[in-house]
């Protein structure tokens, strides 16, 4: 067997994954020297040189037990994190705390939810106590019960609350060993509970190798590092351990050992008793991890064939269960042939639970390495028979288990991988389709498993990076599988999200697609759609849609549904969305109930242009937590990028700044160029309202530069409509009145052109503004013949607002009012305001002086909240023009703060984060600014910087009792 080195699967790898449970208590190796636990009592041996450790670890426990916390040991390999992490459990037992252990583990490490289950299987009677949400979620994930695959998050607070319910009556530890080797979705749930235990009586202690990554995020949490042991206490530790070892011996191992104890503790006792014969063939130089090895391997290799067979068996599966004891029908093997690597301190078996583990992780590698390559594929056959209950178990031991390729494990393997795929697991089912691609003996269905591997990870995982290689491997097991459908789709996905190249990536799909045979039920032309609709909406061209009604016809009518539904809103949303709106209103309602990121964001996105973004927002921030806590990550950006849109909208635009650059950020990571444009149009808006104009001057050309030679037509519009905001805020309507036109001219509201519904009013003020007043009419006419006005408040309010922009004098009031009567409008604050300034200029110039003045204070003060800088200067400056010199904008009417707004905006002037203030109130990060996003506005304000200064303003009336 290979040696198999950890990497985190920041790019996909073909080697093939070993999803095989170990369940471990993590005690050190010992052998019964000190500075480890001792094997057979239990007991704690002093760890030498380790004073300062043993002070901060009890402290720590004593802490979390009353009131919540956590610590991560790092340190390199042997330097006695286990041991540390055994003081810790040692000293909570004392106290009366309960401890529960779980150890990350290499051939475990594809396994969903294998190490949370670790930890929360003594909890199982809490889960009774849940909710039936959580009870749900967390049967599912943990394997106790059947299910759609529930969401990260759910997850995540479900053990959080097992966690904190247990322990309202006994403390609780968490010893977690072994950080890298975690599972990634029991990394993202324990690094989730990891932030949230103050105010428990929970602790979490973990440790990993230092400089080591992990999927569980170590940001923000108390840290300590292990340092190697200094002379005078790696000297005191050999010298008390093994005092007949010579003095040159001695010397020799400390120089070689480097202060590593459980190097220290392995040459000295490998030495004892041989040193003459040893010495003089010790190399100079040696690396602690080979060495080590190599003195494990001298014990494994002295044990009796039966016995390392057994252990070979142990170290292959992983699970801990006694009947792998049993495994052989025969009956070669049975308990008593576990005695000598007992005896030899490699292995204990757990009296309480009857599990198999092994002393240190070494020992099991050594174990493996150690075997042949028909031993291991023996022991995985044997296992395959054992396991034949747990099909994914099954299917990846047969696969270990296979001489040569084999069409029905890799079909099990692809079954597998389907089933990974609903438990929102995208990597394990990418290493189980890379595996299944492996074992096919026809170059077609290698081809197209490593094609849907490809999709996969790119879509989900957010591995764009890698899929190049798989699918380029795809088309070396197949030439001539440039028409399979499958290797269409993940090609012309790459294409799309990597160069962007539309006309080439719309060509080989509608080619597939074609090609394909006519199948009511083809489950591979109901993946290829959404990936066509993706690309027609990038191109931006009525032609490109055509290929995609024809072949939507051709899917099953519960797939169609959907697909349908995004075409009417995306593609032409100003001819097609009306009669679609019941049906987006619909899925929009639906999504309280849906834990599946693609699906979120998908249904999200029918809801862009007809402005129903608002309620979204709670699935969205779960997409978006989800992929902070290392779920679907392309979901999360497209989250974070709607979720910053509609901030954009509602005025909340330090949020959506924030949420524009961190998507930004993991597009130029991950090398989705397509998406990564979309955040720059957010942030080129945002720097538009702003008055930030050379910012969306260099921003806009990026957009420009990259879309126009590809055909990206949405990209170019993305950048007119941040180059129109840019040009009214300075006040350049010749150039507004140029972009908002390259969009849709005047007068009409383009074919296929949805991004027409952002301007509207920005065309026709741009019209007007430019002695354009036929062209303002002629628009306004075309806008009220669409009916724009029935699509949304928003589009009502926008609408109105243009017609009396667009009216003479005499005519103009009643359009302005009533767009101000629009219900629902205020939740497009800058839009409400633009309407408001425009209705107070027209009053002005007619000498309606009064009623002037109370639109632009209104629109100033709404302009000065968001932080429109230019819009603001502009109201102001109108408002000076009627002979108030100044807005009284501070002066705002009674505010009411509920008892928890007001804790929180307390917590927040202070400076807390709002994770910070999650944990002290138990709420989540984002509950808290979501109250935040309801305190600003009720103070007038648009920063955290502001919030000292308005509560101190306040009156003690001015909140709830």
């Amino acid at each position: 067997m290979t040696r198999r080195t950890r990497t985190i699967p920041r790019q996909m790898t073909r080697r093939p994954a070993r999803i095989v449970l170990l369940k471990i208590r993590p005690d050190a190796w010992t052998g019964g020297v000190a500075n480890f636990p001792n094997a057979q009592s239990g007991a704690l041996q002093p760890l030498v040189g380790r004073g300062r450790e043993l002070a901060l670890v009890g402290a720590f426990v004593d802490r979390a037990a009353v009131g919540g916390e956590s610590l991560l040991l790092s340190g390199e390999v042997g330097a006695g994190k286990s041991a540390l992490l055994d003081a810790a459990a040692s000293a909570a037992s004392r106290a009366g705390t309960q401890v529960l252990r779980a150890a990350g583990v290499e051939f475990e490490a594809d396994m969903a939810y294998s190490a949370l289950h670790q930890v929360l299987d003594p909890l199982q009677e809490e889960f009774s106590r849940l909710s039936d949400t959580h009870r749900a979620a967390l049967n599912v994930a943990l394997g106790f019960g059947a299910g759609p695959a529930p969401a990260r998050l759910v997850v995540s607070n479900a053990a959080l609350t097992v966690l904190r319910d247990a322990a309202t009556t006994r403390p609780i530890l968490v010893v977690v060993d072994d950080l890298p080797w975690l599972d990634r979705a029991s990394a993202g749930v324990l690094g989730f509970v990891a932030r949230r235990l103050a105010g428990s009586r929970v602790g979490l202690v973990a440790a990993s190798r230092s400089e080591e990554e992990s999927f569980f995020e170590r940001a923000g949490l108390p840290q300590h590092e292990l340092a190697p042991l200094d002379e005078e206490a790696a000297l005191e530790l050999v010298s008390t351990r093994f005092p007949t070892l010579a003095p040159r011996v001695r010397q020799q191992i400390l120089a070689e050992a480097r202060g590593n104890p459980l190097a220290l503790l392995e040459l000295s006792g490998a030495l004892d008793g041989r040193q003459p014969a040893v010495l003089s063939q010790m190399p100079a130089v040696l690396p602690v991890s080979r060495r080590l090895l190599e003195m494990f391997g001298s014990r494994v290799t002295g044990l009796p064939a039966r016995t390392r067979q057994l252990l070979l068996l142990a170290a292959l599966d992983g699970t801990g269960d006694p009947r792998v004891v049993d495994v052989s029908r025969a009956g070669q093997h049975g308990p008593g042939d576990l005695a000598p690597a007992e005896q030899a301190a490699l292995i204990y078996v757990d009296q309480r639970t009857g599990c198999l583990a092994f002393r240190h992780p070494l020992i099991r590698t050594a174990v493996a390495e150690l075997s042949t390559h028909d031993e291991r594929r023996r022991a995985h056959a044997e296992l395959a028979e054992l396991w034949a209950e747990q099909p994914e178990r099954r299917a990846w031991h047969l696969a270990e288990a296979a001489i040569g390729p084999d069409e029905h494990i890799a079909g099990l393997l692809e079954q597998a991988a389907h089933r990974i795929m609903r438990r929102g697991d995208g990597v394990g089912a990418v290493n189980a389709l890379i595996r299944a691609s492996e074992l096919s003996p026809d170059g077609a269905d290698r081809s197209r498993r490593l094609a849907a591997a490809a999709y996969v990870g790119a879509d989900v995982t957010g591995e764009l990076r890698s899929a190049p290689r798989l699918l380029a491997d795809s088309r070396i097991a197949a030439p001539d599988g440039g028409r399979s459908l499958q290797a269409a789709v993940a090609a012309a996905y790459l294409l799309l999200n990597g160069d962007g190249d539309v006309d080439t990536a719309h060509r080989l799909l509608v080619g597939a697609i074609r090609a394909q045979p006519d199948d009511p039920n083809d489950i591979v032309l109901e993946a290829a759609l959404p990936t066509l609709l993706q690309v027609c909406v990038v191109g931006g061209r009525a032609a490109l849609w055509e290929p995609f009604y024809d072949a939507l016809a051709h899917v099953p009518a519960d797939a169609r549904t959907p697909l349908r539904l995004m075409s009417k809103v995306l593609a032409d949303p100003t001819r097609t969305a009306a009669p679609a709106l019941d049906q987006v209103d619909a899925a929009v309602d639906g999504l309280t109930r849906d834990a599946d990121p693609s699906r979120i964001v998908r249904t999200a996105a029918t809801a862009v242009f007809v402005d129903r973004l608002a309620g979204c927002r709670e699935p969205l921030w779960r997409v978006v937590d989800d992929a902070r806590e290392g779920g679907a990550v392309t979901a999360g950006i497209t989250a974070m990028l709607m979720l910053g849109l509609d901030g954009f909208f509602s005025g909340q635009w330090d949020q959506a700044q924030q949420l524009a650059d961190e998507a930004v950020g993991l597009c130029e990571t991950r090398g989705y160029l397509m998406l990564r444009w979309t955040g720059r149009w957010v942030q080129a808006l945002l720097a538009a309202g702003r008055g930030e104009f050379d910012t969306t001057g260099a921003l806009t050309g990026q957009l420009i530069q990259w879309g126009a030679p590809r055909g990206a037509r949405l990209v170019q519009w993305c950048a007119w409509q941040a180059q129109t905001l840019a040009a009214l805020g300075r006040g350049d309507f010749e150039e507004a009145y140029r972009r908002a036109s390259a969009i849709s001219p005047a007068g009409a509201l383009a074919s296929h052109v949805p991004w027409a519904l952002f301007v509207p009013m920005d065309l026709v003020e741009a019209a007007v503004r430019t002695g354009r007043h036929a062209e303002a009419r002629a628009h306004v006419a075309a806008i009220q013949a669409a009916n724009l006005a029935a699509l949304s408040p928003r589009l009502a309010l926008l609408t109105a607002g243009a017609a009396g922009i667009a009216a003479p004098q005499d005519g103009a009031g009643r359009f302005f009012a009533e767009a101000l009567a629009i219900s629902g409008a205020d939740a497009w604050p800058f839009d409400l305001a633009r309407v408001q300034l425009a209705y107070g200029e027209r009053l002005r110039r007619a000498q309606v002086t009064r009623e002037s003045r109370r639109q632009l204070v209104a629109a100033l003060g709404t302009f000065e909240r968001i932080g429109a800088r230019p819009w603001a200067d502009r109201a102001a400056s109108e408002l000076r023009a009627t002979g108030q010199t100044t807005a009284n904008t501070g002066q705002r009417d009674h505010v009411s703060l509920t008892p928890r707004e007001r804790e929180i905006a307390m917590l927040a002037a202070g400076g807390l984060t709002n994770k910070e203030i999650g944990q002290r109130l138990f709420l989540s990060p984002r509950t808290v600014g979501g109250h935040l996003h309801r305190i600003f506005p009720k103070l007038g304000i648009t920063s955290r910087a502001a919030l000292r200064d308005a509560l101190n303003s306040l009156s003690p009336g001015d909140h709830h009792s």
